[in-house]
């Protein structure tokens, strides 16, 4: 490949990426915050897990996108609801975010939430909330990109600012 000067870029060649380096870089990337949640099927329980790799994908049809570790415990009870509800964690609650991304926790207990149309968890104080359902599942890695199909949406506190993540940090929105 050349580029407009004419200097050859080698795309053949792979560099190892240091795993520290890696975080660090790309740390300098500002993510919002979302917590995943559903009720399993088989203990009618709630389960959840949080995510800073969520994005949109496509508006028609309206797909969204996270990912998730291989080594979740949380997601297999997730994805057997078949359907469940994308947080946008508020500026305020990072303690529900370090609460969704402990491992083997109760990860509702002491936290409000009124169940969707379809029965998902909605994290009361959450700034806007989707209800899904998984379309497709990519091996990435060490994680699973997951494609999701966006059933119905809504704000859920209009002037609510949302949890950002930069740099290992939590943090907010300022004007």
């Amino acid at each position: 490949m050349t580029t407009d000067n004419d200097a050859t870029i080698r795309t053949d060649t792979a560099v190892p990426i240091d795993a520290a380096r890696y975080r660090e870089v790309l740390g300098h990337f500002a993510t919002g915050v979302v917590a995943i949640t559903a009720v399993d099927p088989e203990t009618r329980q709630p389960a959840g897990l949080a995510a800073n790799s969520f994005t949109s994908v496509s508006i028609d049809p309206p797909l969204v996108a996270f990912c998730v570790a291989h080594t979740s415990s949380s997601w297999p009870k997730v994805k057997s609801a078949g359907r469940y509800c994308i947080n946008v964690l508020a500026e305020h609650q990072e303690g529900v975010s370090r609460q969704f991304a402990v491992s083997g926790a109760d990860k509702f207990a002491g936290l409000s939430w009124s169940p969707s149309g379809h029965g998902s968890p909605i994290l009361d104080e959450a700034v806007a909330w989707m209800d899904a359902r998984p379309v497709n599942e990519h091996i990435a890695g060490d994680h699973i990109i997951v494609v999701s199909h966006v059933d119905h949406l809504e704000l859920a506190a209009a002037d609510g600012s949302p949890l950002l993540f930069y740099r290992g940090r939590y943090g907010r929105f300022t004007n």
